[in-house]
């Protein structure tokens, strides 16, 4: 492929330039490059496809530039485009695209769906005939975006609406093409099934505000295709169990080649890990522009993004909308009870280093909650520099896992796949998994258990296996009195920098979920009735604060007494 290609121009100016785009999007520049270039074994340019874009593109007309859709491409589009239509499979009979899936993860207000609008009608004039194309989304106004960018781009370009020879026909509910007899039709997910179309195409729209159903869906219709191709495009939503977070996963598996599936090509513009902790995004343009690739080439955009980034600096109530929707980053409002920005605690994360665990006196948290609820076990310790480390760890009822997963909008076989909890029993929690997992640890990870701190309440059964194990375990009577240090102790060492904890997504999102009381005498505690989710891991982690606090923070003076 020549390489002054706008697509190829594209790929080569992303590696030479990594503050302005992501590591992810650079990994995929590469890996297509390569492509282009003929050194894959599984993929290659279709020229001849790509020089049939090409004259298309340039009877398009862009229908707010006022030039052909050539002149007026986005660079990133290019990129999208040539690699989604024109990149094939080698040797294959019939002749077949090699990507099945285009992934674009981008912020608000990149022609995102303009962009799929060009897709599609180049789909439209050149796929098979009686070829089907649908949009799904979750309402049918966000569905017919795609259909008003599509109708759009036809109004304004002669060739193709042109009354004497319509090259389209636009009717109520879709558009087709008289040249092939295909047609485009855009869906709701609240209105309409799924179940019954052939799709050779279709768009998945905010695909972060919608479940996996219309995705799968519509990838079942199109199992007997050889050419086919989904295409999912979306900003971030402040929540974890949506089709978006799935096919992210899924693509970054194949950048970092631990899949071996490679048919996804995606483009995921969200800011480099580093630059997605702290409060950096306040001030530090590359979150903005490694979230919004058209900010780099209009200075109005960059400019606007700036004074929406002022304003999330100012006002909490606009932040989340900001972080999600402009810079790519998944981020929940704290609200006006909010315990402690989950943007601090993330600064706080290491790699899990069991061995860094070994020889240590450690104390344990427990909240055994109800049976068919989470549970959770935190570790914590101390360091020489007076730093506090912890490690904490969920437990779940198994049977119950696609239950509270569709109810909570988390995806708990995902926690579970990465360690951050254990799904045990079947409608209900096996305490003895939690016992066996507290009895073990001394053995597992070479460290001294010298306390385990719980509440009363469901607790007495395992408190007493545990005792008959030779562990000591301390009541903690959870009121706000005697919690007020420890969750002090807390928010003050992740502020201060002084908190470490292992990598664990559903620790994070149990801080995001707490929320914070005072009673009378403006002792805080965080309150489970007033949070927006679960916090179990938060409370085992501040019962285990509590012990910690009084055996090394107080010295030699004891235990400060439970007094209520």
């Amino acid at each position: 492929m020549e390489h002054d290609h706008p697509a190829y121009k594209y790929s080569d100016w992303c590696l030479e330039h990594p503050n302005f785009a992501p590591r992810y999007v650079r990994k995929q520049c590469e890996k297509w490059i390569n492509i282009a270039d003929g050194l894959d074994p599984e993929a290659e340019v279709d020229l001849d496809a790509v020089k049939r874009m090409e004259k298309l593109l340039k009877i398009m007309i862009h229908p707010d530039l006022h030039c052909p859709i050539y002149d007026g491409l986005e660079p990133y589009a290019w990129l999208m485009i040539t690699a989604g239509l024109c990149t094939m499979l080698r040797r294959s009979d019939p002749y077949t695209r090699y990507y099945i899936t285009v992934l674009l993860e981008i912020g608000r207000k990149n022609f995102k769906t303009f962009n799929s609008g060009v897709i599609f009608i180049l789909l439209l004039l050149t796929e098979p005939e009686f070829s089907r194309f649908f949009s799904v989304a979750p309402d049918l106004r966000a569905s017919s975006e795609l259909r008003l960018a599509i109708r759009k781009i036809i109004k304004v370009s002669p060739l193709l609406s042109d009354e004497a020879d319509p090259v389209f026909k636009n009717l109520r509910s879709q558009i087709r093409c008289l040249l092939n007899e295909s047609e485009y039709t855009p869906l709701a997910y609240s209105e309409d099934s799924m179940d019954s179309t052939l799709a050779n195409a279709f768009l998945a729209d905010e695909a972060g505000n919608m479940d996996e159903y219309p995705i799968e869906a519509m990838r079942s219709s199109q199992i007997t295709l050889f050419s086919k191709l989904g295409v999912i495009i979306s900003t971030q939503y402040p929540n974890d169990n949506n089709a978006l977070i799935t096919e992210i996963d899924h693509a970054k598996r194949i950048l970092d080649d631990v899949s071996d599936f490679k048919r996804t090509f995606s483009l995921l513009y969200e800011p480099d890990d580093e630059l997605r902790v702290g409060e950096l995004w306040k001030t530090d343009d590359r979150v903005l522009y490694q979230a919004n690739p058209v900010a780099v080439t209009h200075d109005y955009i960059m400019d606007e993004l700036k004074r929406k980034r002022e304003d999330a600096i100012y006002y909490e109530n606009k932040r989340e909308n900001f972080l999600c929707k402009h810079c790519n980053i998944l981020y929940k409002s704290l609200g006006v009870e909010g315990f402690v920005d989950v943007q601090k605690v993330q600064l706080c994360k290491v790699k899990k280093d069991p061995g860094w665990w070994e020889g240590r006196r450690v104390w344990l948290g427990l909240d055994l909650s109800l049976s068919d609820d989470n549970t959770a076990v935190a570790m914590v310790t101390q360091d020489e520099e007076g730093i506090i480390h912890a490690s904490v760890l969920g437990f779940i009822p198994e049977g119950r896992m696609n239950e509270k997963s569709s109810k909570e909008k988390l995806d708990y076989f995902k926690m579970t796949r990465d360690g951050c909890c254990i799904p045990c029993g079947d409608e209900v929690i096996d305490y003895g998994v939690v016992e066996n997992y507290i009895l073990t640890l001394e053995d597992e990870l070479k460290v001294e258990v010298v306390q385990v701190g719980y509440d009363r309440w469901n607790a007495i059964s395992t408190v007493q296996k545990l005792e008959a194990g030779a562990i000591e375990c301390v009541e903690i009577k959870q009121h706000s009195a005697i919690l007020h240090a420890p969750t002090k102790l807390l928010k003050e060492s992740i502020l201060e920098g002084k908190f470490r904890y292992d990598e664990n997504r559903l620790l994070e999102i149990n801080f995001e979920n707490a929320r914070c009381t005072e009673d009378t005498n403006l002792n805080k505690y965080v309150n489970k009735k007033k949070s927006t989710g679960k916090v179990d891991m938060v409370v085992a982690l501040i019962n285990a604060l509590y012990l910690l606090q009084q055996d090394i923070l107080y010295g030699d003076d004891g235990f400060l007494i439970q007094v209520l």
